[in-house]
Formats: C-alpha cells, sequence, structure tokens
C-alpha cells in the first residue's frame, strides 16, 4: 500500500514538473519572438520604412499635422513608442510632419456650408468635421462659428471644424379625434389650430339587405353634401399619429 503511494506522489511530481517546464518553455518562445520597436522620429518615410523592415514590422502613415520643430516630410510621432517590445509584423502607427504653419485660417462665418467648403479647400485645408445646430434668427446652412478661428497660429492639421445652422423642426402634435363632431366644429377646431381642412367626402351609404340576408336591388339615392351639421365618421391623419403644423386634415362625414 505505502508503495502504490509513493508511486502516485511520484507520478504527480514528476505531471507537475513537466507542466512547469512547458509553460516556462512557452513563455520563453514567446517572448524570444519579440523585437524592438525602433525610434523612427526625425526620419524620412524611406528610411523609417527600412528600419522597420530589418526589425520585421510595418509602418503606416496615420495623421499628418504641422509642426515648427519637426521638419516639413519627416516622423513626428509614433505608436508603439521607441523600445517596446512588440511581436514580428506588428503595424507601426507615426504621424508625419507638415513643417510649419504656411496657409492662413481663412474666416469662413456667415458663409454658407458650400462657399465655406470651398473656400477652404482652395487654400489646401479639409474639413474635420461639421456639426449643425438650430440658431433663432440666424438663416439655415450658414456657417456659425468654426475651429481653429481666422488667422489662428500654432494650427497643428490642416482641418478646420464648422459648425452651421440648420431650420428648426416644425413643432409637432397629437393628432385628436374628430369622430362623432358636427363638421362645423370640427373644421374650425382644424383651422384654429394651425392645420389646413382637406377633402371632406360623404361616407356612402350601405345597401339595405332582404329577408334572406342579402343585399336587395333597391335603388339607392345619391348622398347629400355635406353640410356643417354632417358627423365626422372617419378622419386622416388617424387620431393619435404625431403630425405637424400646416398638415391637411380630411374628413368622411354621414
Amino acid at each position: 500500500m505505502k508503495s502504490a503511494l509513493r508511486f502516485v506522489m511520484l507520478a504527480l511530481i514528476l505531471l507537475i514538473v513537466a507542466m512547469v517546464s512547458a509553460l516556462t518553455a512557452m513563455r520563453f518562445a514567446i517572448h524570444g519572438q519579440e523585437v524592438g520597436v525602433p525610434a523612427l522620429v526625425g526620419l524620412t518615410p524611406i528610411e523609417a520604412e527600412r528600419s522597420v523592415a530589418a526589425a520585421g514590422l510595418q509602418i503606416t502613415i496615420e495623421r499628418q499635422y504641422y509642426s515648427p520643430q519637426i521638419p516639413e516630410g519627416r516622423i513626428m510621432s509614433q505608436l508603439p513608442l521607441p523600445g517596446t517590445k512588440v511581436r514580428p509584423g506588428w503595424q507601426i502607427r507615426v504621424a508625419q510632419s507638415l513643417g510649419p504653419t504656411r496657409v492662413a485660417i481663412p474666416d469662413v462665418t456667415g458663409q454658407s456650408e458650400h462657399a465655406a467648403e470651398l473656400n477652404i479647400r482652395r487654400r489646401g485645408l479639409e474639413i474635420a468635421s461639421t456639426a449643425q445646430v438650430e440658431a433663432a434668427g440666424i438663416p439655415a446652412d450658414q456657417v456659425l462659428s468654426q475651429s481653429p478661428p481666422a488667422n489662428a497660429t500654432q494650427v497643428l492639421a490642416p482641418r478646420i471644424n464648422l459648425l452651421v445652422t440648420v431650420a428648426p423642426e416644425p413643432q409637432g402634435f397629437v393628432m385628436p379625434s374628430f369622430v362623432g363632431q358636427a363638421l362645423g366644429t370640427a373644421s374650425r377646431t382644424v383651422q384654429d389650430s394651425g392645420f389646413r381642412l382637406g377633402n371632406v367626402s360623404v361616407a356612402p351609404v350601405p345597401a339595405p339587405a332582404d329577408a334572406t340576408g342579402a343585399p336587395s336591388i333597391v335603388e339607392i339615392p345619391p348622398p347629400a353634401q355635406p353640410s356643417p351639421a354632417s358627423i365626422v365618421a372617419s378622419q386622416s391623419p388617424a387620431a393619435g399619429q404625431k403630425v405637424f403644423a400646416g398638415t391637411t386634415v380630411n374628413f368622411e362625414v354621414r
């Protein structure tokens, strides 16, 4: 019994040692393949490509910024930072310098969005983003503000953000129910609420049925013309729908 227990304990120890050895070997294998990221700031794109290729890495120029310190065309920043350990084939992201700011930022406030865009692109600049805002008393499609402002210095990127006015949305309402009301009353309510009265038609009269339940062949007189005393049988838009000022409301009366 003691011999068997000793054998089991020895087997467990050997298994634990084997697992630790395997994990250690795997860790060394993984970390042994890692390489250090070279320093790229100040290099030209060609020089940077050669440097990362020698380390088995790749490079991508993602951004361009103005810089009074880094000459135009050279790398001004990088991620990951120099010395970082990465796996072979890792993508190094860099930003390229445009050199010192040479283009004056134009003043496009008060211009239409289209005119501002033409003015900006004509100077070799770009539009980074355009936000929209409702502004009381200011016409729609007008540049309200910009960033960077006109004639700004120490500009980092050749991109301008615009804030453009838009027309306010019409006021919304929930359509009430006019069914069962007199046409005259419903019409006045519609017009007083800022809506438009549209088509008013008379609901068709169903044919009377004979003793068997089938519609009888009886001449039905033409429907009378709607009058203020006519009762609203249906409406369009239906009650409960969201509508806006100026919406046309149609009635069917009986």
